[in-house]
């Protein structure tokens, strides 16, 4: 089983497109006529509609031929805008995703790797004679060191046992100095201490005592040693011992009352700790006993128990165990001592004992103690780890001995812990073999079981276990298991199962301590541990970023190097090497270097190259690819240059395309870290040229995705742009200021008349969102007063409009405007001239950040404004009065006031100097509340003069001169830190949440075919008013939206207020703004999603949609993107039109404008420009319902055309059928049911057209509505019913087949006022409800049937 097997079907990205539900197969089953029911985006012919004007049906078919659509609904099935970057991205959120170097992190990391460097070993035995507060049994436990001293001379008996203490600890501790007295004087236990620091330095010294032959310590914790001649016994204050052996060490006492001892040293540490600041002192120690408890003196011990267990643990604890074990009378004892194998030899019988034995202590220590204490006692020191280790098994058999060791640090009872269990079972299997293994020594040995078992309990924890539930007990074994070849393998892909359930889960790994083994492991060539190591890497550092230090340091990056060049490795697994590598490059230059030298970028590029064969298409490993080389080359000039010479743009320039949001900001997150902000516009001629045209054209690309449809792209192109602005400051700060570059006369003081230049409205005409200046610059060449703008203004001779992206973008913008400022020196400019190469891609930037800065996401925004203010452009908010009456229809304007509008109040500042005059030119109407102005402001106070005409000029600025300081840093990327999380999140498992989501649209949709079966056989007549709700809006209702599922109705108002009310309990829901800009005016509501979480779609009249989420919700709206949908298109009189198709996920939009542009919501991207072949602008769009790809768009001239985006000519039918009349299509509709080739077009004459596309261009049936009033149309999208308002308060229902069903007029209002004329009509998606606005009043009204429940 390959962990690539387990993950191939998990770890794709979740489709957009669920699959059909039964009740959705069910509907769509038996609809065989409809061959365009498609949910992908393939293109495919029109083969159903006609062509343009044919009259004839298609194929010779005559028209009773054609089989009508069986009535049965159909229910979408994509869902859009619900990944994983709709929940929000910002700062905040990406670094909460990013891997951490901190918090949580920082606590699995032991603080100090220590080393025990000394060991002291003192012996007190003084053998023959025993101490006078002894009193011996008999038989009487006598052997020290498993030696019995009386077998040999006494002198000869300490050497031996010595040596043997000094060969047991050296097995723990081999690298270890070690020192040995034997019966020492106090001056010579001085000396040895003092020797034992000398040597240790600051690492750890461990001092040894046996005192079974003195007297136990004295009741202040003395112990006792020898005076030279051995006739007294000589007390040691403990108080000398620690001042001689300082700290970090470790004390071991083996002593009769050694707790005595402990509490001393205790009370010496608070009495230090509490006399000086310092910090408590690093010490350890072991006791033998309490202070009140005599050590066993039963024969079935040894007399030094203690030591035993701590230096010969296996064989301690065979020994006794072999007295309480069922085997006890058939066994040789001494054949315990005959144990084949060496103790670090996992595939003999001793080394496998060892083994286990480690295991269960580690696993009863990992989970009694507390974590801290565990990293301190069992992973700080390899030495004071297996001390440990053996304590626990001391402290079971001394137990049992009614001896309690002590410690300190104190640890939990352990001695009942249930694993002991294992330990026992493992150790009878061992004796049951013990004979025959000696008696045949080439006998096969046979592994235990018991790591085999251990992995199954840790399996079925993982099947059943969870953050809630108690960790898995098995977890320090899996970590044992490693070392084995034989389970390594099952125990990583266990391991990898466990870490994917969450960061608390890798820390738990962490903190008990996989680290050093999974980084061994990459120094391994076997082929089927990649896999698995590198999601476990994956994992682990997802949590933790500061694990790329041990990874460069050990050579490790090479491994996932490796890993992402190879081609049999799954795309998804490959992005998470490259994960990998981007977290060990991520800020860390070492890393850098060491993966530049290894050629990374060689690697990454090869792999998105489009002619390479193997050439990725993953989207997640495209994605990781470009983040990979874009935190490579972060800050570091020497692989930016690189990758600059292995023509690394061209190839992450394709990348821009990608349909997939997150790819694109991630190539653009990588473009942009290859331009060095480090320029900051020098002058040398040692500047690098080909770096120079190599960034230039890494902008020019990044210009034309600053309108793109997401916003994490277009966040990542605001920064990038950021960056550039900081690069090339004074080039760009000198193209901004040569304009207004100061001449004999002032140029602010011809500004008014430039209005009159080829502008005989004389208005300034929103051509360019950097304003008007720049638009007369490049249209007139040399203009003005005095003749002062000439052609060699590098804004006049860069072509702004025609190189920009931007360049035919602004009437959506127009809220706020630019203000230039500059230090102004002896009346000059202290600019470097730019380089004239660039002066038009400078002009570029310019312009694209004006329009970047009026974002309507409005943290694009900020970053837009940010950039602007680094060259000293500011953005200058005007205020200006409403105007109330007169001029176009509401929502309309004729021109918008932008930039230096008629009404300012303009300023003349002579160069050099602070007098100021004013002249005030002829006003003409303000159209909105804010102007925008292009202004440069020199360093100089206002005068005090007041600005206070009427309609008058600026009475405040939201960007001061000053401005954001340039010292601030820049605005940091969010795509790579918020993409982490991805990896963070569980990979190998689906969540919960789909299945609850896939219930819950089953029952939506039995619930809308229910719904929809009850319309289609209903009268419609809508006879009862079922609510009227008063939605205090000042300037009437422009739309109106009626929720499928609940009774809930949405409206907003021309100021793009909305509000949400209950019309079952008549009370309001929520209440929210769309924007928070000046410029406001909405064109429609519509709704995604309604058969899921529905989000609410407000468009407003500007172009900008805006899409939110928990709308519903009492203050719980969220954006969840943002973006505008003519971007780059003039739409003079912001009537903007827009229309939603669920089934294909394409958002269709236009207005005055010759194209109507196709979005797709899945991407997130502009889908295909439709040039729309008609003179007029189009004033009404509808997209089918019943197929993918088709909508219907009326003109302001009358005529009405069908579009296909599958089709090649993509027009598939055009007719005039209101002519001879010419005004407006007001509304356009397919008509309800499915079939696809009947449509409703109303015009603004009052005339109803019934077509069908099928027969010919003339309308089949008409029905005069209303006379020259018509002002909205709604069509039912299943039940056989329009509905049409009308200027003069008269809402009328009509059935296909033309006869009027009812005639709704609204009553007179309070006081006897009438109410104004209808401004919206909608339908419930499937009920027979209708709900109606008014444009001068506040009202909301809905109707239903009469006998509606």
């Amino acid at each position: 089983m390959a962990l690539g097997d387990l993950m191939e079907s998990r770890l794709g990205h979740s489709s957009s497109s669920p699959s059909p539900s039964p009740a959705a197969a069910a509907a769509a089953a038996p609809v065989p006529p409809l061959p365009h029911r498609h949910h992908n985006h393939q293109n495919h012919a029109a083969d159903d509609l006609p062509v343009a004007n044919g009259p004839e049906p298609r194929n010779g078919l005559e028209v009773a031929e054609v089989e009508k659509p069986a009535p049965v609904a159909y229910l979408p099935q994509v869902v859009v805008l619900c990944e994983q970057r709709h929940q929000g991205i910002d700062e905040a959120t990406a670094a909460a995703a990013a891997p951490s170097t901190s918090g949580l992190v920082s606590k699995w990391r032991p603080k100090d790797r220590m080393k025990t460097g000394c060991v002291a070993l003192v012996l007190c035995l003084n053998i023959s004679v025993d101490p006078p507060d002894v009193i011996k049994i008999s038989p009487c436990a006598r052997m020290e060191c498993w030696i019995d001293p009386f077998s040999m001379v006494p002198p000869k008996a300490l050497e031996s046992i010595g040596k043997t203490l000094h060969s047991q600890y050296e097995r723990w501790q081999p690298k270890a100095r070690y020192k040995l007295q034997l019966d020492p004087t106090v001056e010579e236990v001085k000396k040895l201490c003092n020797t034992c620091r000398k040597y240790a330095r600051s690492e750890r010294v461990l001092f040894h005592y046996n005192g079974h032959g003195v007297p136990k310590p004295t009741s202040n914790g003395e112990i006792w040693v020898f005076n030279k001649s051995y006739t007294q016994y000589i007390p040691l204050p403990i108080t000398d011992l620690d001042s001689w052996l300082k700290t970090p060490s470790i004390y071991v006492f083996d002593c009769s009352a050694a707790g005595i001892i402990v509490k001393a040293f205790l009370e010496r540490l608070d009495w230090s700790s509490t006399s000086s600041a310092s910090s408590q002192k690093d010490c350890i120690l072991l006791a033998a006993c309490e202070a009140h408890q005599m050590l066993p003196q039963s024969a079935e011990f040894p007399a030094d128990v203690f030591t035993a267990c701590l230096t010969t643990p296996i064989k301690m604890a065979l020994h006794w165990f072999c007295k309480r074990t069922l085997l006890c009378g058939s066994l040789d004892h001494s054949l315990i001592d005959q144990i084949p194998g060496r103790q670090n030899d996992r595939k003999t019988l001793l080394g496998e004992l060892n083994w286990i034995f480690t295991a269960i202590t580690d696993t009863i220590a990992w989970n009694v103690l507390p974590h801290d204490l565990f990293q301190r006692l069992f992973r700080q020191d390899l030495l004071v780890a297996s001390l440990f280790r053996n304590f626990l098994l001391a402290e079971r058999i001394m137990r049992s001995a009614n001896c309690s060791p002590v410690s300190y640090p104190l640890l939990p009872p352990t001695h009942q812990h249930h694993m002991w269990d294992a330990w026992d079972m493992a150790a009878e299997i061992c004796l049951s073999k013990l004979p025959q293994l000696i008696a045949d020594p080439n006998a096969e040995f046979q592994p235990s079981l018991f790591f085999t078992e251990q992995l199954m309990a840790f399996e079925v924890w993982l099947d059943h276990g969870s953050e809630d539930k108690k960790p898995p007990e098995q977890l320090p074994i899996v970590l044992q298991v490693l070392l084995s070849q034989s389970h390594r393998f099952r125990a990583l892909v266990l391991l990898g199962r466990f870490l994917d359930m969450g960061p608390w889960a890798v820390d738990l790994a962490l903190s008990v301590g996989i680290f050093p083994y999974v980084l061994k492991l990459l120094q391994t060539s076997a082929m089927e541990l990649r896999q698995i190591l590198v999601f476990i890497w994956t994992k682990i550092l997802s949590l933790d970023k500061l694990c790329q230090v041990d990874l460069v340091k050990d050579g490790g990056h090479g491994y996932f190097i490796r890993f992402l060049d190879s081609l049999d490795a799954f795309p998804e697994q490959r992005a998470m090497a490259a994960f990998v590598i981007a977290v060990i490059v991520d800020g860390h230059r070492t890393g850098q270097e060491a993966c530049m030298n290894a050629g990374l970028i060689d690697v990454c590029l090869s792999h998105l190259q489009p002619e390479n064969p193997h050439a990725q298409t993953e989207p997640l490993l495209l994605q990781w690819l470009c983040l990979c080389l874009g935190k490579l080359w972060e800050d570091f000039p020497k692989a930016q240059l690189l990758g600059l010479q292995t023509n690394a743009p061209e190839i992450v320039i394709c990348l821009l395309s990608e349909p997939q949001p997150e790819v694109r900001a991630a190539a653009v997150f990588a473009l942009g870290n290859l331009l060095d902000n480090t320029l900051n516009g020098s002058d040398d001629d040692s500047d690098d040229e080909e770096k120079v045209k190599a960034e230039i054209n890494v902008v020019r690309s990044l210009l034309q995705m600053s309108s793109d449809g997401s916003p994490l792209v277009r966040s990542e192109v605001a920064i990038a742009l950021t960056r550039f602005a900081s690069g090339h400051n004074k080039h760009l700060k000198s193209v901004a200021a040569e304009y207004w570059k100061p001449q004999s006369n002032s140029l602010l003081k011809s500004l008014p008349s430039l209005a009159n230049i080829s502008n005989p409205s004389n208005v300034y005409s929103p051509n360019n969102s950097i304003g008007p200046v720049l638009r007369v610059g490049s249209d007139n060449g040399a203009a003005g007063r005095d003749g002062r703008i000439s052609t060699s203004s590098p804004i006049a001779t860069s072509s702004i409009m025609h190189g920009s992206p931007q360049s035919d973008d602004s009437s959506q913008h127009s809220d706020s405007g630019i203000l230039l400022r500059e230090n102004a020196s002896n009346g000059g400019l202290s600019y470097a001239r730019p380089r004239p190469v660039d002066n038009v891609i400078y002009s570029q930037f310019i312009s694209t950040m004006c329009s970047v800065s009026k974002d309507p996401d409005p943290r694009i925004a900020s970053i837009g404004r940010r950039a602007l203010s680094l060259i000293d452009v500011e953005l200058v908010v005007m205020k200006n009065t409403r105007f109330n009456s007169g001029g176009p229809h509401r929502g309309e304007t004729s021109s918008s006031n932008y930039g230096m509008a008629r009404s300012s109040s303009w300023r003349d500042m002579n160069s050099g100097s602070s007098s100021m005059k004013f002249m005030t030119p002829p006003v003409s109407p303000p159209q909105h509340d804010y102007l925008i102005g292009l202004r440069r402001v020199c360093s100089m106070e206002f005068g005090q003069h007041p600005i206070n005409s009427p309609d008058g000029l600026a009475d405040r600025l939201l960007s001061s001169a000053s401005g954001l300081s340039n010292r601030e840093p820049l605005p940091q990327s969010t795509i790579y830190n918020w993409s982490c999380g991805h990896f963070s999140r569980p990979l190998l498992t689906v969540s919960d949440d789909n299945e609850e989501t896939n219930a819950r649209r089953e029952e939506r949709e039995r619930i809308a075919l229910d719904y929809i079966t009850k319309c289609q056989r209903s009268s419609c007549k809508m006879t009862s008013q079922i609510a009227s709700w008063d939605t205090r809006f000042d300037l009437g209702t422009k739309a109106a939206l009626l929720l499928p599922f609940s009774p809930i109705v949405v409206a907003a108002d021309e100021n793009e207020q909305i509000r949400v009310w209950n019309y079952s309990d008549a009370l309001p829901v929520n209440s929210f703004q769309n924007h928070k800009l000046s410029d406001r005016g909405l064109s429609k509501l519509l709704l995604i999603n309604e058969l899921d979480e529905s989000l609410l779609l407000a468009a407003s009249s500007d172009g900008n949609v805006r899409i939110w989420k928990n709308f519903a919700q009492k203050g719980g709206q969220k954006l969840v993107t943002a973006f505008s949908s003519v971007q780059g298109h003039r739409a003079a009189g912001r009537s903007i039109v827009i229309d939603w198709q669920q089934q294909s996920g394409y958002l269709y939009a236009s207005g005055d404008m010759s194209c109507i542009l196709v979005w797709d919501l899945d991407k997130e991207q502009l889908l295909s420009t439709i040039q729309s072949t008609a003179d007029s602008a189009i004033s009404s769009l509808s997209a089918s319902q019943v197929r993918s790809g088709h909508f219907a768009a009326g003109f302001a001239d009358g005529s009405v055309r069908i579009y296909d985006v599958r089709s090649p000519d993509r027009l598939v039918y055009v007719a005039r059928p209101h002519a001879p009349r010419t005004e407006k299509v007001v509304g356009i509709g397919f008509q309800p049911g499915f079939d696809p080739y009947k449509i409703v077009s109303a015009s603004q004459a009052g005339d109803i057209q019934f077509l069908d596309v099928r027969r010919a261009a003339e309308p089949y049936l008409t029905i005069e509505a209303h006379r020259g009033s018509l002002t909205a149309l709604a069509v039912h999208r299943h039940a056989p019913v329009v509905a049409s308002g009308s200027a003069k308060q008269m809402i009328k229902v009509f059935s296909l087949e033309g006869e009027q069903l009812k005639i709704i007029r609204y009553q007179p209002s309070f006081m006897g006022q009438r109410i104004g004329s209808v401004n919206c009509l909608s339908f419930h998606p499937y009920k027979s409800l209708l709900a109606a606005g008014a444009s001068d009043n506040a009202l909301v009204s809905i109707y239903a049937e009469e006998n509606y429940k």
